[in-house]
Order: C-alpha cells, then sequence, then structure tokens
C-alpha cells in the first residue's frame, strides 16, 4: 500500500498510531516476512511521528506463532518498560486461576462450549495467546489392537499424582496408565488422565486392576521424588491402606523414586523413538474414551517448552522405564564356561 513516510496534517505529524492484529498464519510460517514487515515497522512507520512530540504507540493482536509481530512488539515494551514507557497486558479468556477474564460477557458454559469447536492447538493458540505446533514433537500418534493381556510376561499401572484435591481447571491432572511391552512395542492399553480428588486417583489404580483381571502379574507404581515424599507418605499410603482394609482387596502401590532428568527432555529421548517406528501405541478400542483422547491431545501438543500440559506423556515415561527395568532384572544372566573361553581364545598357545 501507500507508504506512510511523511504524513502529516499541515505542522503536524501523527502523536497515535494503532498497529491492529497484524500477524496472518501465512506469513508467520516464513520468518523472512516477519522480518520484512518488523522492518517496514520500525522504518517507515513509527517515524512518521514527531520526535518532540507526545506519542503513543498501541498494538493490538494475538501471539499466534513463536516469532510474529506482536510478539517482537511485547519483547520491545518489555525493553522500554525501564525507561518507564512500555507498558504490556497479555489477557486471555482464561486467567491463572482458570476461570473466565470477563464473566459478564464470557460464562464458563460458553467458554467451554466455544472452544470444544476448535482442536486444543487452535484454542490454545486464539484464545491464550500460547502458539502450540500440533505434532511438533510426535508427529503421528499409531493406534493399534492390544494382544491378549495373558501374552504380557507382566504388566504395569504406573501414576503421576498432581499436587492438590479439587477439580477446578486451575489444578494440575492426575494421571494413571496401565502400560504393557511386548515384541518392542509399548501398548497404552487404558489411562485415566483428569483433574480430580487423591481419593479417585487411587480408586483408578483399582479400576485398571479389575480391568486387568488376573490374566498376567501387575506391579503399580506412583512417581515418588524427594519433594513428593511426604505427600506420598502422608496422603497417598493411608488412602491405599483404607481402602485395602474396607474392600479387603490386594492393593500395594510402590513409589518410584529414581532421580530423574529435565522432564521434557525426558520424554523426547525416550518415546519420540518408540513412537516414530511405530512402537508406541495406543489402544484403538480406547480411542474414543475421553481420558485416552486427552492422553493423545497433549502427545501431539508436546514441546521442549511444556507450553502445554504433559502430565500424560511423563507418566507413560515412567511407565516405560519400570517396564524396562524389571524386563533387565528378569533376564536370566549368560553363562560361558571356561573351557568355551579357552577354544574361542586365538592369542591362547
Amino acid at each position: 500500500g501507500q507508504s506512510p513516510r511523511g504524513t502529516r496534517n499541515k505542522n503536524f505529524r501523527p502523536d497515535f498510531i494503532l498497529v491492529d492484529d497484524i500477524d496472518t498464519d501465512e506469513e508467520c510460517r516464513n520468518p523472512e516476512r516477519i522480518k520484512t514487515k518488523w522492518k517496514w515497522l520500525e522504518e517507515a512507520l513509527i517515524p512518521t511521528m514527531s520526535v518532540s512530540g507526545n506519542y503513543r504507540i498501541l498494538f493490538n493482536g494475538n501471539i499466534i506463532a513463536p516469532d510474529c509481530c506482536i510478539k517482537r512488539a511485547i519483547e520491545k515494551a518489555t525493553e522500554l518498560k525501564a525507561k518507564g514507557i512500555g507498558h504490556v497486558d497479555i489477557i486471555n479468556i482464561r486467567g491463572k486461576d482458570g476461570l473466565s477474564v470477563w464473566p459478564e460477557k464470557n460464562s464458563e458454559e460458553d467458554i467451554d462450549l466455544f472452544l470444544s469447536l476448535v482442536s486444543a492447538a487452535a484454542a490454545q493458540k486464539e484464545f491464550f495467546n500460547n502458539p502450540v505446533v500440533d505434532g511438533g514433537v510426535f508427529a503421528e500418534i499409531t493406534y493399534g489392537k492390544v494382544p491378549a493381556l495373558s501374552k504380557f510376561k507382566f504388566l504395569v499401572i504406573y501414576g503421576d499424582p498432581a499436587p492438590g484435591e479439587n477439580k477446578t481447571k486451575k489444578s494440575s491432572t492426575k494421571t494413571v496408565c496401565l502400560l504393557g511391552k511386548l515384541a518392542g512395542r509399548l501398548y497404552l492399553i487404558k489411562t485415566f488422565l483428569d483433574r480430580g480428588l487423591n481419593a479417585e486417583f487411587v480408586e483408578w489404580y483399582i479400576k485398571l486392576l479389575e480391568f486387568v483381571g488376573g490374566k498376567t502379574t501387575v506391579y503399580c507404581y506412583m512417581e515418588n521424588n524427594k519433594l513428593q515424599d511426604p505427600f506420598f507418605q502422608q496422603v497417598f499410603q493411608p488412602i491405599v491402606r483404607r481402602i485395602r482394609r474396607e474392600r479387603k482387596i490386594s492393593l500395594y502401590i510402590a513409589g518410584d523414586e529414581e532421580k530423574k532428568t529435565d522432564k521434557a527432555t525426558r520424554i523426547e529421548a525416550n518415546l519420540e523413538p518408540l513412537n516414530r517406528e511405530g512402537n508406541l501405541v495406543l489402544n484403538e478400542a480406547e480411542k474414543d474414551n475421553p481420558h485416552m483422547k486427552r492422553m493423545a491431545e497433549q502427545f501431539k501438543l508436546f514441546n521442549l517448552q511444556l507450553t502445554y500440559p504433559a502430565d500424560g506423556p511423563d507418566c507413560v515415561e515412567g511407565g516405560n522405564r519400570i517396564i524396562d527395568r524389571k524386563a533387565r532384572q528378569s533376564e536370566k544372566p549368560v553363562i560361558v564356561t571356561r573351557k568355551s573361553t579357552r577354544s574361542q581364545n586365538k592369542y591362547r598357545v
């Protein structure tokens, strides 16, 4: 369009610039186009104002990509805060408390209904200023038929508890997975992934044990690092003991106390190669289960910056480590006789 250079009304230059929804999806896919547009803003548009005047520049729009003009404007305004002239407001449809920031206009029911019309990735980008990439690490999700449970030497139920005792949108999600490995393939047989109470979290273990129904051996584990240990000992274990006593069932959950590395890189390093080769299989019979849907969604929106919840993939990774450890422990040692060692040593005379 027309160049803004030299814009004036007689001797008066503009004192206010409004940049509204300047970014487009097409341009954000090409970093060079964003670079060119930002250069135009800095060189052609902003200098139209009087250097000595009282001026204001307002950028209004969504963060729709990791690199976009709005993101660069936020960075510039944050930098200018030190000079007392920069200000940034990032307003999502829901605040940090998980509730509508404008309840008089957007009720919780209206938000839930509207967000159900679009994918999780679209919702994060357009309503939460969080441009996650669908399939950035886990490009494809493999669904398949799970072999008969009796064919597995053992299964693992692994749980990743979240702090808190509520179901609000602000709270983290709790996860429990039933996993098994056969012929190098890791099967996610069934999962529970939701916000819930601690007693419900323990109840998920019972439901998965009932699902297996004694068809094979099952090990029950729960993530339990040093920070979680007081919670594990003082909250979860009493719940487990009470349920054992009241229902007269055999339920024992061991704490996984292995020291873990960085969450994001650990998930990528240990699960992405499996998934890439088609060896991370989600149970096709559970494909329409809301819990399995949430799990698949977290895999698809996973990234190393963890800008979207990854409690589900973290739980799967923990269970996979337990399976591999148990498999190594159950392997019979290879015995090599002294005679065979001597006969195969070409340097022996």
